[in-house]
């Protein structure tokens, strides 16, 4: 199972592919979507950096 900080970093990722999708299709709904999932990403990142700060781990 991948861990918070891997996944967080997926769905920053995807959220940047949907924003900028939105961005050259003058889709305003996906370009939302695609922020929305950038932030969703970032949170679970820095969950996932305090749980290994928490654990000791790096």
């Amino acid at each position: 199972m991948a861990d918070d900080k891997t996944e967080g970093t997926a769905k920053d990722t995807a959220g940047k592919i949907k924003e900028t999708a939105g961005d050259v299709t003058g889709n305003e709904d996906l370009q939302t979507e695609g922020q929305a999932d950038q932030a969703e990403g970032k949170v679970q990142k820095g969950i996932g950096k305090l749980k290994d700060k928490l654990s000791g781990d790096r």
